[in-house]
């Protein structure tokens, strides 16, 4: 008997993007709106058509996961790796192609997807347990499990709409990974919660492999995957383009992103946002604003990000941040304009927008920059690798000397004091 336990045989999702919006219409709608089309070619006979497009989200996807092993899937921002989670629990329907599944599936994939927001954490955890098909002496037998791991018990009895998003994640996990699944599916929700508790979850998927059943992983921590994943799958504009050792599909992705990143910025198609306010280019500057190529361990750095607005006016509600990724897509630090005493909040039509790094806290090395804007809290422009920061040896301590590139990533201002006994 074959140990395949999930299998995708030519996966496709298709969206349609554009054109007009569907809705109800009556007989009468339908009869109106087809004699009045003619007239209004005549009197706007230069108004454009409404066009919709195709995006296939996912297209040919043929993907075989054994019982027992944790497969990492990783790709851009955009490139189907949610898609293909959601198509594999069931939450939409393919295109095209087939999914074969045997098992129960539970996945944890959006804050809030399976829960209803009007129950409380008990009746919750009760519920998503009878949709995993199992009975409620099973459910009994684990409860005191996952809400210990979860950590809300004092607020077990409150509706969940209640809820934090952290505790909100905290029990939706907890429920995923306890109520037995033969496969386990989780997406880069995880990256809310706080880092013990990614690091409880991570050893709780690990736990939950090595008792013989299946966990797919998308995460934008290569070494998370590397830790807990022995095979990977790298998705490219809604394609897999390679699988096989973990190792091996995280070199892939890497070199990926570097030769993207070689990219002007104005032409990279792999970002996401509405397009409200999209960037431009990215450059390095000295203090005096000179180009900057190697910036320097403890030396000046400043990122600018060149912009343009797509209506040609001013923004409101604006944010805009720079991620910086270790080796691993692992995130260093984040530099946020709305946090930093002198953030800003609109812009102009077009223009520049200056972070500037006193101390680059680095050590020597090559890192990764993911660039973002927000406008009123949504997405305008999303660029993951967008450029590579190389950082040169520098005399960050002012003692010449620096701490090894193995002892970990950053450098951090501190004194030493000897006294006698």
């Amino acid at each position: 008997m074959s140990d395949v336990v999930l299998r995708t045989v030519g996966l496709g999702k298709r969206y349609r993007i554009g054109g007009e919006r569907e809705s109800y219409r009556t007989l009468r709608d339908t009869i109106v709106q087809a004699a009045k089309r003619p007239l209004e070619r005549i009197r706007n006979p230069g108004a454009a058509t409404h066009v919709s497009q195709d995006l296939w989200a996912l297209r040919n996807v043929d993907l075989e996961v054994r019982h027992g092993e944790a497969v990492g899937i990783i790709g851009r921002n955009g490139a189907g790796k949610s898609t293909l989670l959601k198509v594999l629990s069931h939450i939409t329907e393919p295109t095209e192609g087939r999914v074969e599944i045997r098992g129960r599936v539970a996945s944890l994939l959006e804050v809030g997807t399976g829960f209803h927001t009007e129950l409380t954490g008990r009746e919750n955890i009760q519920l998503n347990g009878a949709i995993l098909g199992m009975t409620r002496a099973e459910i009994k037998n684990k409860f005191d499990e996952i809400v210990e791991f979860s950590e809300i018990g004092r607020f077990l009895d409150t509706p969940v709409k209640r809820y934090s998003t952290g505790m909100f994640v905290r029990l939706a996990f907890a429920v995923a990974a306890h109520l037995e699944p033969e496969i386990l599916i989780v997406d880069e929700v995880l990256a809310v919660g706080d880092a013990d508790f990614q690091k409880k979850c991570l050893g709780k998927m690990e736990d939950v492999a090595g008792h013989g059943r299946t966990v797919l992983f998308v995460s934008h921590n290569m070494a998370a995957v590397s830790s807990l994943c022995s095979r990977g799958l790298l998705l490219e504009q809604g394609q897999a383009v390679k699988s096989g050792p973990a190792r091996d599909v995280i070199d892939a992705y890497l070199r990926r992103g570097r030769d993207a990143s070689a990219t002007p910025l104005a032409e990279r198609l792999d970002r996401t946002g509405t397009g409200a306010v999209r960037f431009t280019a990215l450059a390095l500057e000295d203090e005096a604003r000179n180009a900057l190529t190697t910036p320097t361990s403890g030396g000046w750095v400043t990122l600018r990000l060149d912009y343009e607005s797509a209506d040609g006016r001013p923004v409101d509600h604006v944010i805009v941040g720079i991620v910086v990724r270790g080796l691993f897509g692992q995130a260093l630090f984040i530099c946020l304009s709305r946090v930093a005493q002198n953030g800003f909040s609109s812009l102009a039509p077009s223009g520049s927008i200056r972070c500037h790094i006193p101390t680059l806290p680095l050590l020597p090395g090559v890192y990764a920059l993911d660039i973002w804007c927000k406008v009123s809290e949504v997405i305008t422009d999303f660029i993951n690798h967008a450029s590579e920061l190389t950082v040169a040896e520098g005399d960050f301590f002012g003692s010449g000397k620096l701490p090894p590139r193995t002892a970990g990533e950053f450098l951090v201002p501190h004194r030493w004091e000897a006294t006698e006994a």
